[in-house]
């Protein structure tokens, strides 16, 4: 089921205000070195630009993150997003996009949580907000409990830290929006995004070979 995610180490974590800014931001980030896209359905504009850039850039890994409920799970799968990232963990937002064939990577912060996402099968989960509950000292610890479970920490992540949070063996990758913020897409600062994603592109190289 993780086999697309494998060679991804730095997730961006996307919010558009226009579905123009799709592919311009998709081009800035693969000539950076990153081809993954986590476009938010915190915008209108979130479904126009999976699916522009599903249609568009083939080489791209392009999901769906911030989805709260099956409503916009259901626009993901139909603009053709290859993975789901949720804030938090809902059993009938995982069981649908699994059946649907989806990678999921629903939010999970306790035990209880975790446990619950691996019923459903799932080995790798985002942990959010990483900085406000126990960041790396939080995952490490998940480490000796939950053998076979991957991280994928959003929330404080950024080109300061990055090198610390992917030499922990226990974490998949690191989401973000620091190579991209949402004023640096509206601002078309396309060359300023591929210089900061090339340097998070060497970084998880350092770090991972």
């Amino acid at each position: 089921m993780y086999q697309l995610l494998e060679g991804h180490g730095v997730i961006p974590v996307i919010k558009f205000s226009d579905v123009s800014e799709a592919l311009p931001l998709a081009d800035a980030l693969s000539a950076g070195g990153i081809n993954v896209m986590e476009i938010t359905f915190r915008s209108d504009a979130a479904y126009g630009a999976i699916k522009k850039v599903a249609a568009e850039k083939p080489d791209i890994l392009v999901g769906a993150g911030t989805v709260v409920n099956v409503a916009q799970l259901e626009q993901a799968i139909d603009a053709g997003a290859k993975f789901v990232v949720s804030p938090g963990f809902d059993p009938e937002i995982v069981e649908t996009g699994l059946k649907a064939g989806l990678i999921m990577l629903p939010g999970v912060i306790t035990p209880s949580e975790i446990m619950a996402a691996m019923k459903l099968g799932l080995t790798i989960l985002k942990y959010f907000p990483a900085s406000v509950f126990g960041g790396l000292k939080a995952i490490k610890t998940y480490a000796s409990v939950f053998g076979n479970v991957k991280f994928m920490p959003t929330g404080g992540v950024s080109a300061a830290n990055l090198a610390e949070f992917l030499a922990v063996p226990n974490i998949q990758a690191c989401g973000g929006s620091w190579m991209c913020s949402g004023e640096m897409i509206k601002e078309q600062k396309w060359d300023e995004i591929t210089k900061l994603s090339a340097e998070a592109t060497a970084i998880y190289q350092s770090v991972r070979g």
